[in-house]
């Protein structure tokens, strides 16, 4: 096993991931509750409230029966659950009845966390492969919620630096849904679940 190898598995390393993903949350929720004190925008709240609960899924998740240890892996996994965190409310919106999309998307997003439940995860790992509640439609509803909130949100919320965390968070998502389903194929269960479920995001679309 590499020294890198090693280094991920440790919990120096795991203790660092969580401080890190934790300082930046602190000032994401701080920006989204002074945003909704401001303007009383409901969805900047339900926002924050619905990165809050993928936060606690991540604290409380079960212990991996297998886990990436490449370097890559681990980089857009941090990189990918880090960014959306960048966004910030915006005076200014392109659309702003994109909003209520934030409110269909969270809905979603929480049904999908609760079908995974302690199988979350942000770097590819096998804790048990899902296959009921919203997998039963889509491989990934969870990154598919994140897809119409993040929309929902820059389309409401609009500046450049927003539009730029939204792109970085979109390529990351699919960097991520890609290397995740190489670890997972690994397990006979999930490429049966793969022959069985053969969409990713949208049925019937991809």
């Amino acid at each position: 096993m590499s020294k890198v190898s090693v280094f991920l598995k440790s919990r120096v390393f795991s203790i660092f991931c969580s401080l890190l993903l934790g300082s930046i949350y602190i000032l994401f929720i701080y920006a989204h509750f002074m945003g909704f004190l401001k303007a009383h925008e409901v969805t900047l709240l339900l926002f924050g409230l619905s990165e809050t609960l993928v936060v606690v899924f991540y604290v409380v998740r079960s212990q991996p029966k297998t886990i990436s240890v490449e370097f890559y892996d681990w980089f857009i996994a941090i990189v990918g659950s880090c960014a959306p965190l960048f966004l910030r409310p915006a005076e200014w919106g392109v659309f702003p009845m994109a909003k209520y999309a934030i409110i269909v998307g969270a809905v979603f997003q929480i049904f999908s966390i609760f079908s995974l439940n302690r199988s979350f995860a942000l770097v590819a790992a096998n804790r048990t492969i899902k296959t009921q509640g919203m997998y039963s439609f889509i491989r990934h509803p969870l990154y598919a919620s994140y897809c119409l909130v993040y929309f929902g949100y820059i389309m409401s919320n609009t500046t450049i630096e927003n539009v730029a965390v939204y792109a970085i968070s979109m390529l990351f998502l699919y960097l991520r849904i890609i290397k995740e389903e190489k670890h997972l194929a690994l397990d006979p269960l999930y490429r049966q679940y793969q022959l069985k479920v053969r969409y990713r995001l949208v049925p019937f679309i991809i």
